[in-house]
């Protein structure tokens, strides 16, 4: 980044108090070095921020430096004194949360913009609603790397309160005019002082439907409305009737058994021949509900707000004395008792009065006091932890609350406030009169109650802190010194306690190959045995002992393959694939290895996304679950395999360990036996198996898990005891199509012919051997090497060699490197490499895969066969 040498007195150039803020704080000790030293850029931006009148906000820099102009300071309120050069999370902490999103996507380069959201700046030091309609967007160096936000903002909370009054006037109009069934109709007629009316109307009024119908003077309805608003009614009744125009009015009708009615009235003048109002018709709606709705809002609402403000005012206050003086007034006065207080309990018998607040009527109360001091049933009730509600102590609970009447107390609330259920203390409302207390009051009250009990724990909890902190300062430096030591004992255990645990994990290990391979090596060894024996003696008839031979052989590569999937570091061949299609593949083998009492239910999602993983891997992945879940129902049961289209974001992904974006999933569910959290919590470990012995080495599921997670995806299981397992595959989504499906090639080995030459690179001799011996078998002519250096030396003799079969990890060179080095003289030469491991080699990557051209080792005659001739085609 450039950096000019400003003029000296650049900033003096605004009329601004913020710029002289500015030029007179020592930046020095900040990042951003002298003003002097300030880059270009970041003056630019400040110039036009300063001389702008809308609010406008910058920060800039690693730390996020606060910069605004004079129009930003009313919005910074209380922290306007000290808001220049602090930290953007510091000088908003109090809202970062709802902000931190929208400034971690403009730090990424991604513009913000919000209309009308609501935020508590707290200017005045209290809770505030307000709203603000603000952009956020990146602010660019001269480098052109981000190097702060810019925020350009201003306040919408008259336009959106305004709204909002508007809305619920609107709706009050359609509450009045839905409310059919409390509609009345009149048509006055002035000039004969006649009323006609319907039935709804005169019952209303409470006059006699039957004289309303025939026409009543109009004095005989305003007979029905309250005396207080009937002077209101006959004024704007002649206001009308002299403008010839509109009548509205809103007014109540007091009945003869003591109830009120709210009413709204609207009608409009017809003038006569003489232009004077000759008649007055109308309609009239019972807006009682809405009226007693509207009170009970605003009611509501006040309480809200009071509310709201005692706790504003409860944070602001440390002193636990203070919380309860000045919360024990705000109640009373709000709900206009005589007396509130606050007591603790400091012995099984005796309670403590700390603060209380009194109108005069009832004296405070001080002092210590017996728990049974307003009876044993006050003090029963209390103990519970239930709040005693009475409007008359003389009569209420059967008598039971006498000793409040003694006192003078007719009306009270008392709410028990219990620690780990245990009456601890209490707040008390004591009133002189007989009193019918509202719900609305009870839940006041206990809610004020309780939002104070939390405040004072608060305050005496952060004064019991500080105390313990002072104390142990002091205690901290001594015991710095035994401390440090103690850490790095405890590093050195730790340290020891990993080595262990490690060592015994490659026990347990090592253990359970040794006792699976030595199984798989027996069947091996003795068949080949017994073979040998049967041969020796002249008996061809030695095919079981070869099956077998071969089985425990394939049963070995089989657990090896296990092992690298674990590890993952199985070679693999990943193409792109549709699962729709492999799950259809494999339902009527799966149908079959399952047996009749298990039924197999496929959900596929239609146009499901393509996926890129190894399709054996992926069927053997799934066929091993289907076992699992078969070996889980001995009594039959239902396995549903299902496919679905995903989107992870990153609250989704994070829990699973992978990234955000789209995959493919693939579920298998079964109803069986389930799993306890223990065994589940151990599925996936290697070794770790339910089944008896002989039914399973443990390595089927971490095989699954390491698969997975090789190809990019994760796999979660959740089950429950006698409910069954589920477990999701997750695979990432692949942009490109899946290939069809090749057809079953198990019958169709290709065979060689003599004039392709083959060049065969394998280090280890007898599988050289062997894989010589069977190309020979298939008819092809075969050329060997045991590393790679002799075999540069055969292509440098041999210009006929078609193809090269490679081992990958060999000494003195890699595969990889031989073919990089052959194709400098023979760029049409064809490669097969093979590996059973590859380890962590970067050269054995899809480069190596690609094209298909690689054959994991253990591989069959057939395998061989089918790879060779698909390179040579």
């Amino acid at each position: 980044m450039n950096i000019e040498t400003p003029p000296a007195d650049w900033l003096s150039a605004y009329d601004s108090r913020v710029a002289r803020e500015i030029a007179a704080r020592d930046w020095s000790a900040t990042g951003l070095g002298p003003v002097k030293a300030w880059p270009a850029d970041l003056r630019a931006i400040l110039s036009t921020i300063l001389a702008c009148p809308t609010p406008m906000y910058l920060a800039w820099g690693a730390d996020l430096i606060s910069f605004y102009n004079d129009a930003y300071i009313p919005i910074l309120g209380y922290r306007a004194p000290n808001a220049i050069g602090r930290p953007f999370r510091d000088l908003w902490a109090s809202i970062w949360d709802d902000i931190s999103p929208l400034v971690e996507g403009c730090l990424r380069g991604e513009s913000q913009k919000v209309v009308d959201m609501r935020l508590d700046l707290g200017r005045a030091g209290l809770p505030e609603e307000s709203y603000w309609t603000f952009t956020y967007s990146p602010a660019i160096d001269a480098s052109g790397r981000i190097a702060g936000l810019l925020c350009v903002t201003g306040e919408t909370t008259d336009r959106v309160l305004a709204e909002r009054a508007r809305a619920e006037v609107a709706q009050r109009l359609e509450l009045a005019m839905s409310a059919g069934n409390s509609v009345g109709i009149w048509d006055w007629d002035v000039e004969t002082n006649r009323v006609t009316v319907d039935s709804r109307f005169a019952t209303m009024f409470g006059v006699d439907p039957q004289l309303a119908a025939q026409g009543a003077a109009v004095e005989e309805f305003l007979k029905g409305i309250h005396p207080e608003d009937r002077a209101h009614v006959q004024a704007r009744i002649a206001e009308a009737v002299q403008s010839v125009g509109p009548f509205t009015a809103e007014y109540r009708l007091l009945h003869d058994d003591g109830t009120i009615r709210w009413i709204s009235a609207q009608g409009r003048c017809i003038p006569g021949p003489d232009g004077k109002c000759a008649r007055l018709p109308g309609i009239t709606y019972d807006i009682t509900r809405l009226k007693e709705a509207e009170a009970q809002l605003r009611v509501a609402k006040e309480e809200r707000e009071f509310v709201l403000d005692q706790i504003g005012r409860q944070r602001l206050q440390s002193d636990p004395q203070e919380i309860l003086r000045a919360s024990s007034e705000a109640l009373g006065k709000r709900l206009g008792v005589n007396r509130v207080g606050f007591y603790r309990l400091t012995g099984p018998q005796n309670i403590c009065h700390e603060a209380s607040w009194s109108d005069g009527r009832l004296p405070p109360l001080m002092g210590m006091q017996a728990t049974y001091h307003y009876g044993a049933f006050a003090d029963t009730e209390r103990r519970a932890g239930r709040a005693l509600v009475f409007g008359d102590s003389r009569t209420d609970s059967k008598g039971d609350l006498a000793p409040y009447a003694d006192e003078g107390v007719l009306a009270g609330i008392c709410v028990p406030l219990l620690t780990e259920g245990t009456w601890a203390a209490g707040i008390y409302l004591h009133q002189a009169d007989v009193r019918a207390w509202t719900e609305p009051e009870i839940a006041l009250a206990k809610e004020i109650v309780q939002q104070t009990w939390l405040a004072i724990e608060r305050a005496e909890a952060l004064q019991r802190l500080n105390r313990r902190i002072a104390e142990q300062e002091a205690a901290l430096e001594q015991r710095e010194i035994v401390l440090r030591e103690e850490f790095e004992r405890r590093e050195a255990a730790e340290r020891q306690l990993r080595q262990l645990q490690k060592m015994e994990a490659v026990g347990q290990l090592t253990g359970g190959i040794a006792h699976d391979f030595n199984n798989m090596l027996a069947v091996v060894i003795s068949g080949l045995n017994l073979t040998q024996r049967q041969l020796s003696r002249g008996n061809s008839d030695v095919g079981q002992f070869i099956e077998g031979a071969l089985e425990g052989a394939n049963r070995a590569a089989a657990l090896t393959q296990r092992l690298l999937a674990f590890s993952r570091q199985q070679p693999l061949e990943p193409v792109v694939i549709d699962a729709n299609a492999l799950l259809t593949g494999l339902s009527d083998m799966l149908a079959r290895s399952l047996g009749e009492t298990i039924v197999l239910e496929n959900r596929l999602e239609p146009g499901l996304w393509p996926t890129k993983a190894d399709p054996n891997q992926l069927e053997n992945a799934i066929i091993n679950l289907a076992v699992n879940a078969r070996d889980a129902m001995p009594d039959g049961g239902r396995v549903m395999l299902e496919t679905t289209n995903l989107d992870l974001g990153q609250t989704t992904s994070r829990p699973l360990g992978v990234e955000a974006g789209a995959y493919v999933r693939i579920r298998v569910q079964d109803t069986g036996a389930g799993m306890t959290p223990e065994v589940l919590a151990k599925a996936f470990d290697p070794f770790f198996t339910t089944k008896p012995t002989g039914r399973g080495t443990g390595l089927g599921l971490s095989q699954v898990y390491g698969f997975i997670r090789q190809s990019g995806g994760y796999v979660a299981m959740t089950s429950q005891l006698g409910e069954g397992t589920t477990v999701d595959l997750y695979l990432p989504r692949s942009q490109d199509h899946a290939a069809e499906k090749q057809g079953d090639l198990a019958a169709d080995v290709p065979m060689g012919r003599a004039k392709d030459v083959i060049l065969v690179v394998e280090d280890e001799d007898r599988v050289r051997a062997f894989t010589v011996a069977s190309l020979r078998d298939l008819g092809y002519t075969v050329l060997e090497a045991a590393s790679g250096p002799l075999a540069l030396d055969i292509l440098g003799q041999r210009p006929d060699i078609a193809l090269l079969f490679t081992d990958v990890v060999m000494p003195q060179m890699t595969g990889p490197q031989l073919v990089e080095q052959a194709r400098t003289v023979r760029s049409d030469l064809r490669v097969v490499f093979t590996s059973g491991y590859t380890g962590s080699s970067s050269e054995a990557d899809e480069r190596i895969k690609a094209g298909g051209n690689f054959l994991a080792k253990p591989f069959s005659f057939d395998q061989l066969a089918r790879k060779i001739g698909a390179a040579l085609a």
